[in-house]
């Protein structure tokens, strides 16, 4: 019987969707992280001494706490949750490098992001490289794609250092304005590019009077390009159940009130005719009351009748049963019910 139930779970384990793979940081991620942390474990302890009562001979005696291994150990403790066990292997691994630079390269090699993840584990690259030897970006290392969008792989090991632009920019080095865009300024290594007013598709300024060419839903008139009134055309581009609402460059189909055949507008008051059950009152489409009318809705004899939206409900009262053409008073409540009710052939 376990041996059963074992096969079962195992094959259930088999057809169920294989989780969900996080993504790990990569070698940069986790150097950049430890290097970060290590940074700020020198900010935080940057104030601090021994703790001793004899501050002055403890410093003279074991050296100064600013550059101790009493130190180090403090910013050592703080690097690693004891949970990341990636970040401990790192730290693991690499101790006696972090040891080396604190005790004597960190005043020649200030910047230990720089010394520790570029230099010495060859993880990352300085900003504005990119790739396996940490070649430049486009536009150089200075100024990536012209400061118009981002290198790919910038300030790690990988991508191929071509440039993704930012909205408004395209062109291997991001220096050209897009479609719907203007060049403010320009030169060799700069360029800032402005959008158009929405008329245009294309244009050498901000204003609709500098469409080169108009955008969709636009016509040029004398010298601008102005919105085009789709719902003033010839042939109405809605269905007869909609009404149209023009909008910048475009047209929108809204559908008209429930009460209406046909409509202009939004609203009962903007139907063109009503639907049976209703009536044009004050402007508007408004319910009718058969009930109400000279002429009685329910014909049968003693029928009610009640109202409700675009039509009305015929029924007998309490007491009384529905024969072809009367409601007729039943004999258990013949007694009961006022002699007007009551059939008048009794």
């Amino acid at each position: 019987m376990h041996l059963l139930l074992a096969a079962g779970f195992g094959l259930l384990l088999l057809l169920l969707p294989p989780p969900a793979a996080s993504k790990k940081p990569t070698q940069c991620q986790r150097c950049r992280t430890l290097v970060d942390k290590f940074n700020q474990g020198m900010a935080n302890t940057a104030r601090k001494n021994f703790g001793g009562g004899n501050t002055a001979w403890e410093e003279k005696t074991l050296s100064k706490y600013e550059f101790s291994e009493i130190r180090l150990l403090e910013i050592m403790e703080g690097l690693c949750d004891s949970s990341d066990f990636e970040c401990n292997q790192l730290l693991e691994q690499q101790e006696e490098q972090l040891e080396a630079w604190w005790q004597s390269l960190k005043k020649d090699y200030p910047n230990l992001f720089e010394w520790f993840c570029v230099r010495t584990l060859k993880a990352c690259c300085l900003p504005g490289t990119y790739g396996p030897d940490c070649k430049e970006c486009q536009g150089g290392s200075e100024r990536p794609c012209s400061g118009n969008g981002y290198c790919s792989g910038d300030g790690s090991r990988q991508g191929d250092g071509s440039c993704q632009c930012h909205a408004g920019y395209k062109g291997p080095l991001c220096i050209d304005c897009m479609d719907g865009y203007f060049s403010l300024q320009r030169n060799e290594t700069h360029s800032i590019c402005l959008a158009c007013d929405e008329s245009c598709k294309t244009c050498s300024g901000p204003s609709n009077k500098d469409c080169v060419q108009c955008e969709v839903g636009w016509a040029r008139v004398e010298d601008a390009c102005v919105d085009v009134d789709e719902c003033a055309a010839e042939t109405p581009p809605c269905s007869e159940a909609q009404y149209c609402e023009n909008v910048n460059g475009s047209y929108i189909c809204e559908e008209c009130d429930s009460t209406c055949v046909g409509c202009t507008g939004k609203g009962p008051a903007n139907c063109k005719e009503c639907i049976a059950g209703y009536t044009k009152q004050s402007g508007q489409c408004a319910d009718i009351d058969e009930c109400s009318l000279e002429e009685k809705a329910c014909k049968r004899r003693n029928e009610n009748c009640y109202n409700v939206p675009g039509s009305f409900v015929c029924v007998c009262p309490d007491g009384f049963e529905e024969t072809e053409d009367a409601c007729v008073q039943t004999a258990q409540s013949e007694g009961g019910q006022p002699l007007s009710l009551r059939d008048s052939s009794d």
